[in-house]
């Protein structure tokens, strides 16, 4: 995610854990029961659903609702015409178990069989996702006549288990195609054309420092329309993100099964940056993308942070104090950071986030100046590899991580004054 109106970003991590649950049917606060029985008759209704979305059949696709839960079943109509010119590749269901949560006690007189189910959703945008999307949804089956229907996402946040939400769930998706981007939008065309131009500029520079092998090439940005959207796609509170201009999601990679990756623009703060610093925003966040299998938890965020930051100002022409200006204000002071940032540093509310990312932003550059580019680019891509840091700087800079950070403090006091 990107600080402060501004290019830092910080990695979104959006993981989707599947927790051991059992099965159960209707009856509010019941004990979960299992209904094994129910899980082919419920795969094969997930499989009817995913296939009509796919080959747009609308009234297959409702014909998998329940029309008696109104306004689930209106939901459904509006979420088939609201995701109609995204270009799917591929979108499948997987039955993960029965009875992940306790039901709420049923309206319907009739004794109607209930199942609540958690499910993963897997989906491709064609021409841009080489894996797929995953997410979870809690669902809740009904049996009428013999037949399944889907009833309700919603029913198990009393449990804690929310449905993922995704862009189209929040209003109808308008798609616009760039030389190297994707940009699916609820906010006007003209805007979502002016983020696909900076993607576009973006890609050939990420290219520049990290290669064009490991990724695809290419970027998928969504923009939703307001901060509450924003929120809800990152499963979040939205006020952390308030000037927050965007983040990139996706699990941390380390293996060729890493997901597709998705930049997240948060409209009102990204309108609020220059034209620069919206290109420097999006040159970040593309390089996140690039990076994502090189990435891993052993990746101090100093060093992806900084890294994305150094691709994104690399050819900026700006001073270091141009760019760094809250580190160089306490710099000027006479508060000289005493250790390199600390992850917890870039989490969005933290106090000094600013001078975080400053931070890691003058120790790539650091690197890059003092050895080379090339230098920068082995140490990120070893440091994700679980050897430890001290090892992987003696190995590459010749430096323990002591002297590097005495060098790196030495560094910033240079640039910043």
């Amino acid at each position: 995610m990107t600080a402060p109106l501004t290019r830092r970003s910080a990695i979104g991590v959006l993981t989707c854990a599947l927790a051991g649950l059992t099965a159960c049917t209707g009856g509010g606060g019941a004990a979960p029961q299992r209904t094994a029985t129910a899980d082919p008759a419920l795969r094969q209704l997930l499989t009817r659903r995913a296939a009509a979305l796919l080959h747009r059949d609308r009234q297959a696709f409702l014909a998998t609702a329940d029309p008696r839960a109104t306004r689930y079943y209106a939901a459904q109509q509006r979420m088939f015409d609201d995701i109609a010119d995204v270009p799917l590749a591929a979108w499948s269901y997987r039955l993960v178990r029965t009875g992940a949560f306790p039901l709420p006690p049923s309206a319907d007189a009739g004794g109607t069989a209930r199942t609540a189910a958690e499910v993963e959703l897997s989906y491709r945008l064609r021409g841009y996702d080489a894996r797929p999307v995953v997410s979870t949804e809690y669902l809740t089956f009904t049996r009428r006549a013999g037949h399944w229907y889907i009833a309700a996402d919603d029913d198990g946040a009393s449990a804690g288990k929310h449905t993922a939400v995704q862009l189209w769930d929040q209003g109808k998706v308008t798609v616009v195609r760039g030389t190297h981007s994707l940009v699916l939008g609820l906010v006007g065309t003209a805007t979502l054309r002016g983020y696909a131009a900076d993607a576009d500029r973006a890609v050939p520079q990420v290219q520049r420092a990290w290669g064009k092998a490991g990724w695809p090439g290419s970027v998928v940005v969504e923009a939703p329309k307001t901060l509450d959207q924003l929120g809800a796609l990152l499963a979040a509170d939205p006020d952390d993100y308030r000037d927050i201009a965007a983040v990139t999601t996706g699990e941390l990679g380390g293996s060729a099964a890493a997901p597709a990756d998705r930049v997240l623009v948060n409209p009102a703060a990204f309108g609020r940056l220059s034209a620069f610093g919206r290109q420097v925003v999006l040159t970040h966040e593309t390089t996140h993308v690039a990076t994502r299998l090189a990435t891993t938890s052993h990746t101090p965020l100093w060093l992806s942070e900084g890294f994305a930051d150094w691709v994104a100002y690399r050819d900026s022409g700006r001073t270091a104090p141009q760019i760094a200006p809250e580190l160089a204000q306490d710099v000027t002071a006479g508060h000289l950071p005493a250790a390199l940032p600390a992850n917890a540093d870039f989490s969005p509310t933290a106090p000094a986030l600013p001078q975080a990312y400053e931070g890691g932003w003058l120790a790539n550059r650091m690197i890059a100046d003092q050895w080379s580019p090339a230098t920068l680019t082995a140490v990120y891509r070893a440091a994700g590899t679980g050897t430890s840091l001290d090892t992987v700087l003696q190995a590459h800079l010749h430096l323990s991580l002591e002297a590097f950070t005495a060098r790196w403090r030495t560094y910033v006091q240079q640039e910043l004054t």
